[in-house]
């Protein structure tokens, strides 16, 4: 097999196994084999340096020290959540909806994490930008910090054009480990999960970013546009299909009454 064919088959083969453990959380073979298969691609890498794409599987430990980070402005707003303390809040928030839009509602439910709201922007489904939240019309530029989440395709099963939207974030394992090894260090310790999601990616070091292991759930799309879709889960369905993390932790409720014992 030819050299550069050999490099296309490892990406191809260090995809599947990244989906399989971060994504699908089902891996299949042992993560010696992973480190084995990406030694032998960084290998090829130095070889041909003109080889290297931003996608390539070895972009993700980090290694760019960035100036700063530059600002995005939405052509979406990312808008914030707003909040329900009671059945009576989620009443009236029902209410207001059917007002808007007649009876025929139904809702999705999922799980509400606690991390950093970010933005991923795919053409022809290439990873090509990530961004902060922000203010909601402006946010900064963290695509490289993102690109270090090896639960985010660099490449979709689909060549869409796509912006999608998540919530990064850091699992309680890697909050543990991180504030242990800063102990150690004599160093101040991360209050909450959140907060060391939020200073991981706003890194300027993004070995630092990788070195976090964070997380994400995508949760919306700015435009579903062409891809055919005509609710909310459906929606959810098709980023799944595209390799996208979900959280699996979901449900549709036709009523308040189902929405209440999902709760």
């Amino acid at each position: 097999m030819a050299e550069r064919e050999r490099y296309e088959e490892l990406i191809k083969e260090l995809e599947r196994l990244s989906y399989e453990y971060y994504v699908a959380d089902n891996p299949m073979s042992p993560d010696s084999l992973y480190d084995q298969l990406l030694h032998e691609l960084i290998a090829l890498e130095e070889k041909n340096p003109d080889w290297v794409t931003p996608e390539s599987p070895s972009q993700r430990v980090g290694g760019e020290v960035l100036a700063g980070f530059q600002k995005v402005a939405h052509e979406t707003p990312m808008l914030s959540l707003g909040n329900a303390f009671s059945h009576e809040d989620l009443q009236d928030f029902d209410r207001r909806v059917r007002e808007k839009v007649g009876e025929d509602v139904a809702y999705m439910c999922e799980l509400k994490i606690d991390g950093l709201a970010v933005s991923l922007q795919y053409e022809a489904g290439k990873y090509k930008r990530g961004a902060t939240r922000g203010d909601g019309t402006v946010g900064e530029d963290i695509t490289s910090n993102l690109r270090t989440i090896r639960s985010i395709p660099m490449t979709l099963q689909e060549p869409f054009t796509i912006e999608v939207r998540g919530e990064a974030f850091m699992p309680k394992q890697s909050f543990q480990k991180l504030n242990e090894k800063r102990e150690e260090d004599g160093l101040e310790v991360f209050a909450n999960p959140r907060n060391a999601a939020a200073g991981s990616l706003r890194q300027l070091d993004t070995k630092i970013a990788a070195s976090r292991n964070l997380d994400i759930f995508l949760y919306a799309v700015a435009d579903f546009g062409d891809m055919g879709v005509a609710t909310h889960s459906e929606g959810l369905a098709r980023l799944e299909k595209l390799g996208l993390k979900v959280n699996k932790e979901r449900r549709l409720c036709q009523s308040l009454e189902e929405i209440f014992c999902v709760y």
